[in-house]
């Protein structure tokens, strides 16, 4: 090779050094920049993800529709991860988002459908339909002119058709008792709050009760002002019912377990792979740290309400009431995307004081999971506390040396089955038909003036005696088609009677509040409480009671 052929090699080799070097500065700068901006570089088998998407980018036969196969891949992943590690598109974020807020945007109204139709059971005060004028008992049968009643629409459709932002309007055509024709009336939506607490009240000289249904934004005041009610009309005791409460914010849990339990007490503590271990202590500031109390849980009491009665129980601060709670102890952290979506993501999971996981099992899958349930009632652990499976690996102390277990979910101190008694085939196919609330939507129509207007519990009481007879509920079953023996009635007359008070009792002012005066007469796991004289905490699973 001669001079000048060496000479142009020389230049080809520096260029491809310089061209070198440059990527790999450039790549360096792009690593770094990644890291800072917290960009996780994929590595292992990671990148195998990476690489498919590149191929049907580059070479898929069809024109790809990147943002499905995006949220699919997404769902498909979290779905990997645990039962409730999820992916939410826009619109279910938001109104995910809106159920813990305190509040949402929409109508104002609570309705059920018995049969094929939305009837009206009452209006938020105040709110846009009580000021349209909308009335309990109403029909809805068409939203901004589309028919829905009589078309099986689902409930959530319905809500949907109404909720909307504040400011713009809907009209709904309702059927009213005794007017011939359909009344339209045009409501402007606006923010309608969204109570925790479904009702408080006194149930003798001493005791108060409340039921809380979430633990949203707004729990901790909502029930601090109730609490405050109670008390300053001699509560003593408190009967905090959390039964169907499925969780929310953990700030809220914390808040109001910091009103029941002694200074330094643990609450609560999380942890996870990459979270270090962080507790919670309450402050001894509480108001409540005197008071008895007694915590009702079922099988769907989760997440907040089971920190709550974990706190409770492992502090040995007060008895837990009915059956294992959820079981639902993992942390979701939410991120959102610049789209509006956003996923929530287990990061760490909740242990009670004494060390005991919250959350139940859920490595054999997610399906296993959801229908863990229905699992319970086959083992027999919703009738007998001793199916209630444990772990002797799993138990833990309490701070008074009582013995509890781990494996997901909080175990009663007094365990409360459900009553399978109630059960003969008059009250199956009444049930099945829900001709108690039928019933009681008929007796509003009759007396819904005299209803609408009784704000005092002894009144109510004296007109449900006169309009929801015994022998009118019978009557009106036979023109359904049900009819019962003389016995088949005496075995089930004071559990659907009762029911059927309580249903009409909630159209009139009181409310929610006169719903559960009536309805708690037949609840064996608030009489199983409020019938204990023993304030202190049992002593651990062997000797828990088991109410038959």
């Amino acid at each position: 090779m001669d001079s000048k052929g060496k000479n142009i090699l020389t230049v080809i080799l520096f260029l491809l050094l310089v061209v070198i070097v440059v990527l790999w500065a450039a790549d360096t700068a792009m690593r770094d920049n990644a890291g800072k901006r917290g960009v996780l570089q994929l590595s292992g088998e990671w990148q195998k993800l990476e690489l498919v998407l590149e191929q049907i980018e580059e070479n898929y036969v069809d024109t790809v529709d990147s943002k499905a196969i995006s949220e699919a891949l997404i769902i498909e992943a979290l779905h990997e991860l645990d039962p409730h590690s999820v992916y939410l598109p826009p619109r279910d974020l938001e109104a995910a988002d809106e159920d813990l807020q305190g509040q949402f945007d929409g109508v104002g109204l609570m309705f059920n459908v018995p049969s094929d139709t939305a009837i009206v059971i009452n209006t938020v005060s105040g709110g846009p339909s009580e000021k349209a004028g909308l009335m309990s008992g109403d029909r809805i049968i068409r939203i901004d002119g589309d028919t829905v009643a009589g078309v099986k629409m689902p409930q959530d459709t319905m809500v949907a058709r109404m909720r909307g932002p504040s400011g713009t309007k809907v009209v709904l055509d309702i059927k009213r008792n005794g007017v011939a024709d359909l009344i339209p009336f045009e409501i402007t939506r606006d923010k309608i709050p969204v109570n925790s607490v479904d009702c408080s009240f006194m149930v003798n000289d001493t005791t108060g009760y409340i039921r809380l249904s979430r633990f949203a934004r707004t729990t901790y005041v909502e029930f601090m002002e109730a609490a405050a009610r109670l008390s300053e009309t001699g509560m003593t005791r408190l009967i905090f019912d959390i039964r169907d409460n499925l969780g929310g914010f953990l700030d809220q849990a914390l808040l109001l377990s910091n009103e029941f339990l002694e200074k330094g007490d643990l609450i609560v503590y999380m942890e996870g792979r990459k979270r270090p271990r962080e507790d919670f202590h309450a402050d001894g500031n509480g108001m409540y740290k005197d008071i008895r109390l007694d915590v009702l849980v079922n099988e769907s009491s989760a997440s907040s309400s089971e920190i709550f009665a974990g706190a409770i129980q492992d502090n040995d601060r007060g008895k837990i009431y009915g059956r294992r709670s959820f079981g639902k102890g993992l942390v979701q952290e939410p991120i959102y995307f610049s789209d509006g979506s956003g996923i929530r993501l287990t990061v760490s999971k909740f242990h009670t004081p004494s060390g005991r996981s919250i959350q139940k099992p859920y490595e054999a899958g997610n399906d296993d999971y959801r229908y863990d349930i229905i699992e319970r009632y086959r083992h027999g652990e919703m009738v007998e506390a001793d199916s209630i499976k444990v772990n002797d690996s799993l138990a833990f102390k309490t701070v008074g040396g009582r013995t509890v277990y781990g494996g997901g979910g909080i175990i009663p101190d007094v365990f409360v089955p459900i009553d399978t008694t109630k059960a003969n085939s008059f009250y199956v196919e009444c049930e099945r038909r829900g001709l108690p609330v039928r019933f009681s939507v008929l007796m509003n129509d009759r007396h819904r003036d005299e209803l609408s207007k009784t704000d005092d519990f002894l009144r109510l009481n004296a007109l449900l005696d006169e309009i929801c007879s015994e022998s009118s509920f019978r009557e009106y079953a036979a023109s359904q088609g049900i009819t019962a023996t003389d016995e088949e009635w005496n075995d089930m007359k004071g559990y659907i009677m009762t029911q059927v008070r309580a249903l009409t009792g909630r159209y009139s002012a009181l409310d929610d509040e006169a719903f559960y005066k009536i309805f708690l007469d037949i609840d064996q796991i608030y009489q199983t409480a409020l019938n204990d004289s023993e304030p202190m905490p049992v002593s651990g699973r062997d000797d828990a009671d088991a109410i038959s």
